[in-house]
């Protein structure tokens, strides 16, 4: 039996959308992918997920997940915070806008001048400040996508953020990062261990991914 049977997984994914004005938005490139393919594999793992859900393009079909749908950055902490107490295992696999529009425009800004400026201020770091109130009992595991020094970048959000693991994605690898079904990980855990996996599935990483939930858990 997996260790992950009976467990409560509480799971973000998918981008935000930071409002400009009535028609435009700050997002990025994800996809919700990965995440979905974490929710689906949890679920056959006998474990009851909660999905906190970007905007994405395609649905998630599970209908044994429970799924709440937000926007923005602020919403989706809204929702994190409120259900968290409840959950073993946070997986905060979201791409969340670090920066959102300090004002919102009422109406479509018009195209008058040669340039723009847009005043921008940083939204909360939601596993930040979860990992400040996590329990002795909550297992955290964080995702990170970087560009360069990937190693030290992860890690230090793995410390900072009171992970126990966390999933790195680098842009460099072909096949790796939005919008691909396909995925190139290495994870980082509190106990100094670095592992690297090759290319795979999305499907295959997330099985990845919670074999290494499960060997920590013991």
């Amino acid at each position: 039996m997996s260790k992950l049977s009976n467990k409560k997984i509480l799971l973000t994914t998918g981008p935000t959308r930071e409002p400009i004005d009535p028609v435009r938005f700050i997002s990025n490139y994800s996809s919700g992918k990965m995440g979905f393919a974490l929710a689906e594999e949890a679920v056959q793992r006998g474990a009851e997920v909660l999905m906190v859900k970007g905007p994405t393009y395609a649905p998630f079909k599970d209908a044994t997940v429970k799924v709440i749908e937000i926007q923005t950055a602020a919403e989706m902490y809204d929702a994190v915070n409120a259900n968290m107490e409840g959950y073993d295992i946070i997986i905060y696999a979201a791409a969340v806008a670090d920066y959102t529009p300090k004002h919102i425009a009422e109406n479509k800004i018009k195209k008058n001048d040669n340039e723009f400026s847009l005043e921008l201020v940083k939204t909360k770091d939601i596993a930040y400040e979860m990992g400040k109130k996590k329990s002795a009992t909550q297992f955290s595991v964080g995702f990170a996508l970087e560009t360069d020094n990937e190693e030290a970048h992860a890690l230090s959000k793995l410390n900072k953020k009171n992970l126990d693991m966390i999933v790195l994605n680098s842009l460099r690898d072909v096949g790796a990062g939005f919008q691909v079904d396909t995925n190139k990980i290495t994870i980082l855990d509190k106990k100094g261990n670095v592992v690297k996996f090759d290319m795979k599935s999305k499907a295959e990483t997330a099985k990845d991914i919670l074999d290494y939930v499960e060997q920590m858990l013991n």
